[in-house]
């Protein structure tokens, strides 16, 4: 029954990244599955609309249950609860977007987003994720994670999303202990050319982050040679505070007043 429920998952993690329609044969090479235990998987995923076959293609993509557990997880996440009313807050008092993000593997996932106050364009990024070094609400939170977590982080080889983001595990200490000194991190076109972040870790009462909160925009917007303005570095860790001071955990943030 475990080696089932593992497979299945793998099934739905494989439909999830990447390509977005996949065969038996292709999940069945993917995965190192016979074809005949991926299509009794898959009629299994399909029967509870965790799952949809193409009639043309013959390929399966993920189903509309997958949407319905991901929107009880979003509105049952106590750190999202907790953090609207603070990035609206953040938002109106910088004119600039706000997002928050919780670890997940290697990755960190979007569960609120407020728009930046203007007429631009945007889009909604909640369920979006950033890989944890492209990004600085990724590279705040792992400032703040158990050493051992941090050290899995960056044994493997790490995903370069520009030109600019980090890669090189040295460069990526130096980075992380300069976060920790200051409270906050940046990020400088390391996920998109011409966009900047600055973020500070939320954290639990033993100073572990839980999540992140952060501001991004246009680089120009947040950043003055290569460093975050101070009036919004400043308004960010402020939030940050006072949302670890909701979940318990204002402790690490006392050291940098």
């Amino acid at each position: 029954m475990i080696q089932s429920v593992r497979r299945a998952t793998a099934i739905l993690l494989e439909l999830g990244s990447g390509q977005r329609r996949l065969g038996v044969t292709e999940l069945s090479d993917r995965l190192g599955l016979a074809k005949a235990t991926v299509y009794g998987l898959l009629r299994a995923l399909e029967a509870d609309e965790m799952v949809q076959r193409d009639v043309e293609s013959a390929k399966y993509r993920l189903g509309p249950v997958l949407l319905q557990l991901g929107n009880a997880f979003l509105e049952g996440h106590e750190l999202r609860a907790r953090s609207m009313l603070w990035a609206d807050s953040l938002s109106a008092r910088t004119e600039q977007a706000v997002r928050v993000g919780i670890p997940m593997g290697s990755s960190i996932l979007i569960v609120h987003h407020v728009f930046r106050p203007d007429t631009s364009v945007q889009i909604l990024e909640v369920g979006a994720t950033i890989t944890w070094n492209a990004c600085a609400l990724g590279k705040v939170m792992a400032a703040f994670r158990d050493d051992a977590e941090l050290e899995q982080k960056l044994a493997g080889p790490l995903p370069r999303l520009t030109g600019r983001t980090l890669v090189d595990r040295r460069e990526l200490e130096r980075a992380l202990e300069r976060i920790r000194r200051d409270g906050v991190a940046i990020e400088d076109q390391e996920a998109i050319i011409g966009e900047a972040e600055i973020a500070a870790a939320v954290v639990d009462h033993a100073g572990r982050a839980v999540g992140a909160v952060g501001v991004v925009g246009p680089v120009e917007r947040l950043l003055v040679d290569g460093f975050a303005r101070p009036d919004l570095a400043g308004a960010v860790k402020q939030v940050a505070r006072g949302l670890s001071r909701d979940m318990a955990g204002a402790r690490v943030y006392e050291r940098g007043r």
